[in-house]
């Protein structure tokens, strides 16, 4: 069973070892509709023993294979071979998204053209980054500064980008030289398949790319396994956090994109009708369901009661619908434990804060996983809803007397992954930016550009992922001092 116009040629069998074989349990993975509470695909559903399995190809693939040692150039050929794979499939990628979460139709087809324009820019990343570099030193004739693959990797995405994270994790994996083990959410897993696909038509060598579904305890046991050098997870802090602690117990390398609760700083001299037209656009792509969402807004008590008039005006005009409605701008949130989640941070909020609009299911939809647009007005930010990620289309209005304060607010954060400041002083945005904890920040608006590093102070991760910076957490530095320059240097 799969979505209509998605071609996976083996949906029941995991991919190890160059081949598909089927899982050890036998089970399947069900995906469900979050427009139709149906269930739209089955995949296989790795347990613990698919997890070694896949470490050990993966492990093989790397201490005996060609892999790590083949020149970086025809390795990025063969990451390019994958991308051509890939590119007519786009179509393909865009409708499993929709179906597994319920995106936007709308948006599914540009987010997934970025998602592989992002891919080739990795690749040219590659092409310029130094493997091999000569340093002078006192110690020898020739001293050699070399970039050596980190090992086995075990990547870690989250259902609400399943492409383009995933994809880009395996990216910098195997330009690197690193050999790979997928492991996607359970929520969404068609895109790895076809990323696993890619793979497999463009040659590389058995067990470079394995591919492993798989719930909760299966991936705590594929982090587990000693035979993982690296892993690299995006999702919830929560997670994060446990897997930061497997790893540093056997010293493994981690690289970790977590959580978030940025901050919107909205200064005097911009326009009220423009900044709500802005934040209701943003808190309501995706659904709300996007790390990096701007989902505090921290405004001059003065404007307070004006602006959450504006964004109220405009979340009550947003139309909500199901994902391949074309004049829909809200979509469902991806799964029912997800949307119970969204309503028990609402039902806080009631209790702590002034509800201004939304706060319940649409009334003209009697299936699926859809939640109104949110806005809480005068908003202490010290109350769960400003602190905790809701993950869903509920926005926190926070007053402030000043700049100072406003700049308070937005670091009182366990978090910092992003952050904004709405303003038409670009000198103004940069001297508040300087001073926001966090390690993403934009003038006007959630801007984020995949091609530069992405990544988060605090709470909110470990490492960098995006530009040429995503290349280092998959190497390791090893100094070489030799008593002559070797050949073919």
């Amino acid at each position: 069973m799969l979505p209509q116009g998605v071609h996976v040629a083996h949906p029941e069998h995991l991919f190890i070892g160059g081949r598909w074989v089927p899982a050890h349990s036998g089970r399947l993975i069900a995906v469900t509709s979050p427009d139709t509470e149906q269930v739209v695909a089955q995949v296989a559903e790795a347990d613990e023993a698919d997890m070694d399995a896949a470490v050990a190809a993966a492990r093989a693939a790397f201490d005996h294979g060609p892999w790590p040692t083949t020149p970086p150039a025809e390795r990025i050929a063969a990451f390019r071979a994958m991308i051509a794979h890939l590119r007519p499939r786009a179509d393909e990628l865009a409708r499993a998204w929709t179906a597994q979460i319920g995106g936007l139709a709308s948006f599914a087809g540009p987010m997934h053209q970025g998602a592989l324009m992002a891919l080739d820019g990795i690749a040219g990343f590659a092409e310029g980054f130094r493997f091999v570099e000569q340093r002078p030193s006192h110690a020898a004739a020739a001293a050699l500064i070399v970039q050596e693959p980190v090992g086995v990797v075990a990547a870690i995405a989250p259902w609400n980008g399943p492409f383009g994270i995933m994809a880009n994790k395996v990216a910098y994996a195997l330009l690197t030289g690193c050999c790979v083990v997928m492991k996607p959410s359970p929520e969404t897993p068609l895109e790895a398949y076809l990323i696993a696909e890619a793979a497999e038509a463009a040659g590389l060598p058995p067990g470079v790319v394995n591919l492993v579904p798989g719930h909760r305890e299966a991936a705590d046991h594929l982090v587990n396994n000693p035979g993982v050098d690296k892993v690299s997870f995006t999702g919830s802090t929560v997670a994060g956090k446990r897997i930061g602690q497997v790893c540093a117990g056997r010293v493994a390398r981690c690289t970790l994109e977590l959580g978030g609760k940025s901050a919107a700083i909205v200064r005097d001299d911009f326009a009220i009708d423009h900044a709500a037209r802005l934040l209701t656009g943003t808190i309501t792509m995706m659904s709300g369901q996007v790390c990096a969402m701007l989902s505090r807004v921290i405004v001059p008590r003065a404007r307070h009661d004006e602006l959450a008039e504006a964004i109220a005006s405009e979340m009550r005009a947003v139309v909500i619908g199901h994902s391949d409605d074309p004049t829909a701008q809200l979509g469902p949130v991806a799964m029912q434990r997800q949307l119970q989640r969204i309503e028990g941070y609402i039902a806080q909020g009631r209790a702590s804060a002034d509800l201004v609009t939304g706060g319940n299911r649409p009334s003209h939809l009697d299936r699926g996983y859809f939640i109104e647009p949110t806005l809480f007005a005068n908003v202490n930010n010290a109350d769960a809803i400003a602190q905790e990620e809701i993950f869903g289309p509920v926005l926190s209005l926070i007053p402030v007397e000043d700049e100072e304060e406003a700049i308070a607010v937005a670091n009182a954060s366990a978090y910092g992954l992003n952050g904004s400041v709405l303003t038409d002083d670009p000198q103004a945005a940069w001297r508040i930016g300087r001073r926001i904890r966090t390690g993403g920040f934009g003038q006007n608006g959630l801007r984020m550009d995949f091609g530069l590093p992405f990544g988060g102070f605090k709470q909110s991760g470990v490492g960098r992922e995006g530009g040429p910076e995503g290349l280092m957490p998959y190497v390791e530095t090893k100094t070489m001092l030799l008593d002559g320059m070797p050949e073919g240097m």
